[in-house]
């Protein structure tokens, strides 16, 4: 069995549901053939994610991490491939810190590349009948920070584990009245088995165009 650990957020910015937490736990209520999926729900804290993040790593011991967070006004299914040190808030986090222009980890590298198959795992989820992108931005709030804050563990203290981060669109309840992409978290948690799958069973990444011209 591989062990692969979800995390998803908690809602944020005065939503009263996140789609990534709510599509981490329907995922794992029906794992894949092969994968113990372990689930751990992360706050919207600068920081203190990071920590819960690294509580969950040395409490489940997994093979393959996959972070999930919520982008609003995505359309689709985006794995992410790079996570860079900086926190930069648009918005306050749910503690009330905006950082600007500060590094996740002082005297980091600039970015990292995610330790996954990224275009191997867009490819899996397009061939379910689902709509999904390679994403070369996670943004500069809490997803990138988590997401590079897993990285940076990756590189410096635990080479074997392989880690990533796939961003979600707002669930439909949260699109009520306003014109706004949305999927199904039914939808999502599909797309979120075939992810882990992939990543769990695929070393080598696909060679696939998957660039982005904005």
């Amino acid at each position: 069995m591989t062990r692969v650990l979800l995390t998803g957020f908690e809602p944020f910015d005065g939503e009263k549901t996140n789609p990534s937490w709510q599509a981490v736990r329907a995922a794992a209520a029906q794992p894949p053939a092969g994968l113990d999926l372990r689930t751990t729900e992360l706050p919207c804290v600068f920081g203190e994610a990071a920590r819960a993040l690294r509580a969950a790593v040395a409490a489940h011991r997994p093979d393959v991490v996959i972070c999930v967070g919520q982008a609003g006004g995505r359309p689709d299914i985006t794995v992410e491939r790079v996570a860079v040190n900086l926190d930069d808030a648009r918005i306050p986090d749910n503690a009330g810190a905006a950082p600007i222009d500060e590094p996740v980890v002082e005297g980091g590298p600039a970015a990292y590349f995610a330790t996954l198959p990224v275009k191997a795992c867009v490819a899996a989820v397009r061939a379910a009948g689902l709509p999904a992108s390679v994403s070369h931005t996670a943004g500069t709030f809490v997803c990138n920070h988590v997401f590079y804050a897993l990285a940076h563990l990756i590189a410096t203290e635990l080479p074997a584990l392989r880690g990533g981060f796939v961003h979600v669109p707002y669930a439909p309840e949260q699109v009520t009245g306003r014109a706004q992409p949305s999927l199904p978290v039914d939808t999502v948690a599909r797309a979120l088995r075939e992810i882990a799958a992939t990543a769990a069973t695929t070393r080598e990444d696909l060679r696939l165009p998957g660039g982005a011209t904005h």
